[in-house]
């Protein structure tokens, strides 16, 4: 099908982005190219030298924008608010609508050359960075987690220098694709420079382009509306990230998106036992990123979302709306922990929140393989005998996993689920802990030798088709 493009996001005028002009690189060599989401928006015939053209050289697709947007934002970095933030290293390419369900959809780009918000920055990205962040979202796409997608990643010959990676590191250009690159820090910036009009401007363009059944009328109803909304959908994202075990690393207001879909993967991990205190980031000394500390880190941003939305409606009808957080947080984690255990959902909540309960605190107090224990049990009962024959078996024969057993038979597994995937059959599950990730890069990084990488991917693929998490075509 022929693609859909747009320019909407161009609609809300030159206070909201900077045009630029993309780098020019020396060399172009395509290390990943997302078919799957290519064909949804309609640029999967492209052939080598057209992806190249647009993801490499950025040539504009027609009937989007004819330059590059690097948009405006500002934000809470670890809590310490930075007015000088924006697009440093990427820009909004064009924009497209999913073929399958009509979504406008962003290409957006990472490592793409110097804008006027790079400060001192280079505006690139090394190759391993662009990898990583291919791994990640990949991974999170198979686990269930909504997230932006790694649409291409192309390899560009350029020596760079960084203090966190042996140097001179090699280069790469990643175009991402996303619903929406809005952020709390969007509305942050404005309230920051005193524009009431513009953050009304931007609600309302919000609204309209991405949540249009919010849309009330009265200013303050509307405004509250959006509000509990994102609060639903970021709670959604940060219940799937627990569920997944994944750690985003840097949780600042600017790396929250509007439409709750999870985004710019940096310093991520994903954590081997149920540790709260387990962080990603190096530079996180406190842990307040920590993995048991992101419902409360995505509570902190919102609020500060909150802030910027009081010029348009009442404070306390805010709170009330914010108020709506915790029972969509704990709401979003149990249907999470249901989705990752292959479950359908009991008749009455309170066999759903103890089964919850006992199942996390066994995976915390028992220090058993995160993603070894959901993949034993998917399926719940149907699965005994698999888990019986785990790697992790003598963990459930313990005293600690005797509640969870205990509750198990009131839960039937959940509909169409594919016990019988070759995936299933498998001793150990799929995952991405830190360690295989720096194992796949140094064949990388010593002989240019993918195949490990490709190993994974193609695994990868396989669980998300044994899990029902693939893309289905438009």
């Amino acid at each position: 099908m022929a693609p859909r493009p747009s320019r909407r996001h161009a609609d809300l005028g030159p206070d909201f982005y900077d045009v630029v002009a993309p780098a020019r690189f020396p060399r172009h060599v395509i290390r990943h190219r997302n078919q799957a989401w290519a064909a949804r928006v309609g640029l999967d015939g492209l052939s080598d030298a057209e992806w190249v053209a647009h993801f490499g050289r950025f040539e504009p697709i027609e009937g989007s924008f004819p330059q590059p947007l690097a948009l405006r934002y500002h934000g809470h970095q670890f809590r310490s608010y930075n007015p000088d933030l924006g697009d440093g290293r990427g820009f909004l390419f064009a924009q497209l609508h999913d073929l399958a369900d009509g979504r406008l959809l962003d290409l957006g780009t990472k490592g793409s050359g110097q804008t006027p918000w790079s400060r001192f920055g280079d505006g690139r990205l090394t190759l391993k960075g662009g990898v990583r962040e291919v791994l990640a979202t990949t991974m999170l796409e198979a686990l269930g987690v909504d997230t932006s997608k790694s649409f291409s990643l192309i390899e560009t010959g350029e020596p760079l220098e960084r203090h966190d990676e042996p140097s001179p590191a090699r280069s790469a250009v990643l175009v991402r694709l996303g619903h929406s690159h809005i952020r709390i820090g969007s509305f942050q910036r404005l309230r920051a420079l005193g524009r009431e009009d513009n953050i009304r401007r931007l609600l309302d363009h919000t609204i309209r382009t991405y949540l249009p059944d919010l849309w009330r009328d009265d200013e303050a109803e509307r405004a509250c509306a959006f509000l509990a909304e994102v609060c639903r959908r970021v709670a959604r994202t940060g219940a799937a990230w627990m569920a997944a075990g994944f750690v985003h690393g840097v949780l600042n207001t600017d790396n929250i998106n509007v439409t709750g879909e999870s985004f710019d993967y940096g310093p991520w991990r994903f954590a081997p036992v149920n540790d709260p205190a387990f962080t990603a980031a190096y530079f996180d000394e406190t842990g307040l990123y920590a993995f048991g500390r992101q419902p409360e880190a995505l509570a902190w941003n919102l609020a500060r979302l909150a802030e910027c939305l009081v010029p348009l409606a009442a404070p306390e009808r805010l709170g009330t709306a914010l108020d709506g957080l915790g029972p969509a947080l704990q709401e979003a984690f149990a249907q999470a922990i249901l989705r990752r255990l292959g479950l359908a959902r009991p008749a009455d909540d309170e066999t759903l929140h103890a089964l919850v309960g006992a199942f996390w605190a066994f995976l915390g107090q028992s220090r058993a393989p995160f993603e070894q224990v959901f993949f034993d049990w998917y399926g719940g009962l149907a699965s005994a005998e698999r888990a019986a024959r785990s790697p992790a078996a003598a963990f459930y024969a313990g005293e600690g996993f005797a509640r969870v057993r205990d509750l198990l038979p009131a839960f039937a597994p959940a509909a169409g689920l594919r016990l019988d995937h070759p995936y299933f059959a498998q001793a150990q599950p799929c995952t991405m802990l830190i360690d295989e990730v720096e194992a796949l890069w140094a064949p990388i990084a010593e002989s240019d030798d993918w195949s490990a990488y490709h190993a994974k991917m193609a695994a990868i693929a396989a669980m998300a088709e044994a899990y029902g998490t693939a893309l289905r075509p438009a």
